[in-house]
């Protein structure tokens, strides 16, 4: 049977398919008659299947040319299945701890195979709700953070590399254009999609709508997220983007990917563990307050930064005399330029982490796509208690 045009696949296609493909059909010893497929596809945007057989395992993930949590009235190209794919290999290549490898990419049927992150991985988002703790979380997401994000801007690329990146993401302008909706316009306007907790945040969705210094300030987000071309990001970086196990952080989902502001994936990921942080008296009870859990979340943030912004500089320095054309050795050359210059780069990136951070936290509460931190909390009433301190 050939692909030769696109069609979303059930179990029974998909087994036709990994008969088809080489790639895939090798990880699992080509035998099909023990082969577990399972839809697992939770998220917003695609079909995700599990496919474990006694010789091998992975991940199909095949977008849809619509949003599946809404439907077909809300169409979205399938060619971010193409920006995720080249994305996930270009971070992969710099960060091979941390990123899921993948096995094969099919631009026509918009598929991926990838590896499949085995059980304990789960994600992020639910490990904070039942209140584990990831010792090595602050370590690895720190160490993601700073090489994909140095090793993807003119820190270490010719104006020409870089270019020729930017232009290569242009393409995933659509996702662009989703985050820009739904991160920067429709919490500060009345939106048919917004949600909040009613009629507890009544008042408190009304006042974000009607703050003009904060609407100035997410006007300079906007911006800078449409037209700062810095660093390769992943454009999705909150904790559902995460799998993890107590030695073991993978970043998965970077469908968003395109060239913006480094602050925006430092942003997403730092303000959704405040997100979580708020949650926890919600889920606190008899057993456990979370209040020593919630100490742990405070020290992974500061954790998080703190590592980030020394392997951010041990990585500028090491390679201050390589190809990056930002700062160029003849000009910066001698030792105090060069620490004035890394701490005005670092104090701005550290300024964007904030405004992206608090953006994406406004958007969770009374945006489009509500968070399991706070959705899992039954009660509404403390629901919005929780909500309102993360605000």
């Amino acid at each position: 049977m050939a692909f030769t045009e696109f069609r979303p696949v059930d179990e029974k296609l998909l087994i036709e398919y990994i008969k088809a493909t080489p790639a895939l059909s090798a990880r699992i010893g080509e035998k099909y008659d023990d082969l577990v497929i399972k839809e697992v596809g939770d998220g917003n945007l695609n079909f995700v299947y599990i496919v474990v057989g006694s010789s091998g395992s992975f991940v199909i993930k095949q977008a849809l040319p619509y949003v599946r949590c809404i439907g077909e009235s809300w169409p979205m190209s399938k060619e971010r299945a193409y920006f995720e794919a080249l994305a996930l290999k270009e971070h992969g290549a710099l960060c091979p701890a941390h990123v899921p490898e993948v096995y094969h990419f099919d631009r026509t049927m918009s598929l991926t195979g990838m590896r499949y992150l085995e059980p304990p991985h789960i994600i992020l988002r639910k490990g904070l709700i039942a209140g584990i703790e990831y010792p090595l979380l602050a370590e690895h997401m720190s160490d993601y953070m700073a090489r994909t994000l140095f090793f993807t801007s003119l820190l270490y690329h010719t104006t020409t590399e870089h270019k020729r990146s930017v232009a290569e993401f242009c393409g995933n302008v659509e996702l662009c254009r989703l985050t820009e909706q739904v991160v920067f316009s429709d919490p500060y306007k009345i939106s048919q999609h917004n949600r909040w907790t009613s009629p507890y945040l009544d008042l408190d969705a009304e006042a974000v709508r009607e703050d003009n210094i904060l609407k100035l300030e997410v006007a300079e987000l906007k911006s800078k997220f449409c037209e700062r071309a810095q660093a390769l990001i992943h454009g999705d970086l909150h904790t559902s983007s995460i799998m993890v196990t107590q030695d073991s952080t993978q970043v998965i989902d970077p469908e968003f990917a395109f060239v913006g502001p480094m602050g925006f994936d430092v942003g997403a990921y730092l303000g959704n563990l405040i997100l979580a942080y708020s949650a926890q008296d919600g889920h606190a009870d008899q057993r456990n307050d979370r209040k020593s859990y919630k100490q742990w979340i405070l020290r992974t943030i500061e954790q998080s930064w703190n590592l980030f912004h020394k392997k951010f500089i041990a990585l500028w320095d090491e390679h201050k005399d390589g190809a990056g054309e930002a700062y160029l050795p003849a000009i910066y050359n001698n030792a105090e330029v060069w620490k004035l210059m890394q701490e005005k780069f670092m104090e701005d990136l550290f300024h964007d982490t904030l405004g992206f951070g608090a953006a994406k936290m406004i958007r969770r509460i009374v945006g489009v796509v509500l968070v399991g931190d706070f959705e899992s909390i039954k009660d509404a009433s403390k629901r919005a208690d929780c909500e309102r301190e993360a605000h």
